[in-house]
């Protein structure tokens, strides 16, 4: 939140919240449709938001989001059900968690799926070449040098909290 007035005055159309509060949703997500912003809300990590069909029902007809990201496969396909952009976060930790991954994202379709960490490049190239699916490199993407190599191995966008690289 300390640089939410930072994003909003950049050229970029979509913003990511990963950590929020339930009590500050709404109003944020006002305040940037108020300057011309989509908003995807990372909802597992909303405090007080039990991630359910009753939480993606507050989020989309309460909140307003344009998208819902999750580790939970049941919430990204109820985003998708309801016209959100449904993202599916994973974690390429090993081999088995990505095979399992991998099989879950072919079943429910995401419209992007947000690799954790974002700095492997044939990690993030393999799942989109076994998906057909839009990949996000996320996490750890501390330099210039992460950006590019995430997005020259295939990476359709890169996510960071590195303010310097947005």
């Amino acid at each position: 939140m300390k640089d939410f007035e930072k994003v909003l005055k950049t050229d970029h159309e979509y913003i990511i919240f990963l950590e929020s509060r339930l009590s500050q949703v709404e109003s944020i997500v006002k305040y940037a449709k108020q300057n011309k912003k989509k908003v995807l809300m990372h909802a597992d990590l909303i405090q007080g938001l039990k991630a359910d069909e009753y939480g993606l029902e507050y989020l989309i007809n309460n909140v307003k989001v344009d998208g819902i990201i999750s580790t939970r496969v049941n919430f990204v396909a109820s985003a998708k059900k309801n016209n959100l952009i449904g993202i599916q976060r994973l974690f390429a930790l090993d081999s088995h968690a990505l095979d399992h991954n991998l099989k879950v994202c072919k079943k429910i379709q995401p419209d992007y799926i947000e690799v954790l960490p974002g700095i492997i490049p044939s990690i993030l190239k393999e799942i989109h070449d076994k998906t057909g699916i839009p990949v996000i490199a996320g996490g750890l993407i501390r330099t210039k040098d992460d950006v590019e190599n995430s997005l020259n191995s295939g990476a359709f966008a890169v996510t960071t909290s590195n303010t310097d690289l947005w």
